[in-house]
C-alpha cells in the first residue's frame, strides 16, 4: 500500500514546491499541489491494470484536466493555475535526460527508443489537455447559445 501511496506524497510535494516557485496565490496552493497528487494516483492505479505505461499517463492528464477545469470554475480563477502545477509529476524529464545521453554516448538505438518513448509520453499529456479543453469549450459554446436562444424567444413573447 505505502509502494503506491508514496508516489502521491512525493507528487504532492513537488506541486507545491512548483507552486510556491510559479508564484500562484496563497489561498490556491493547496488546492493546484492536490491536483499532482490527484495525477499521481490515477497514474499509479492504471499502472496497476494497463500494461501499456503510454495509456496511464493520459488517463491521469485526462483527471487533472478536468480537475483544473471544474477548480477554476469554482474559484473563478485561469485553469492554468491547477494544471501546470499538476502535470509537474507527469512530465517525462528523465526520459529526456537518458535520450540525450545515450544520443552523447554513442547509443544511438538507445537513445532512439528512449526519445520516442518520451515523446510518446509527452504527446499523451498534450492529447489530455486538449480533450478536456476542447470538449469543455464546446459545452459552454452549446450552453451559451442555448441560452441566447431561450433569452430571444422570451424578450419577443415566443413560445416553444
Amino acid at each position: 500500500m505505502m509502494d503506491y501511496l508514496t508516489p502521491c506524497l512525493y507528487a504532492f510535494g513537488a506541486s507545491l514546491a512548483f507552486a510556491i516557485v510559479f508564484n500562484i496565490p496563497r489561498n490556491k496552493l493547496l488546492l493546484s499541489a492536490f491536483g499532482g497528487m490527484l495525477g499521481q494516483l490515477v497514474y499509479v492505479i492504471f499502472q496497476l491494470v494497463i500494461t501499456n505505461d503510454v495509456l496511464p499517463y493520459l488517463l491521469a492528464t485526462i483527471a487533472i484536466s478536468l480537475y483544473a477545469e471544474v477548480l477554476a470554475r469554482l474559484t473563478k480563477s485561469p485553469t492554468t493555475i491547477f494544471l501546470a502545477v499538476a502535470l509537474i509529476p507527469l512530465v517525462p524529464g528523465g526520459g529526456i535526460y537518458y535520450t540525450m545521453l545515450y544520443f552523447i554516448n554513442g547509443e544511438i538505438d538507445l537513445g532512439i527508443s528512449t526519445g520516442v518513448h518520451t515523446m510518446l509520453i509527452s504527446g499523451a499529456l498534450a492529447v489530455g489537455i486538449i480533450m478536456v479543453s476542447s470538449t469543455v469549450n464546446l459545452v459552454r459554446k452549446v450552453m451559451l447559445k442555448g441560452r441566447s436562444k431561450i433569452g430571444k424567444k422570451l424578450k419577443y413573447g415566443k413560445k416553444t
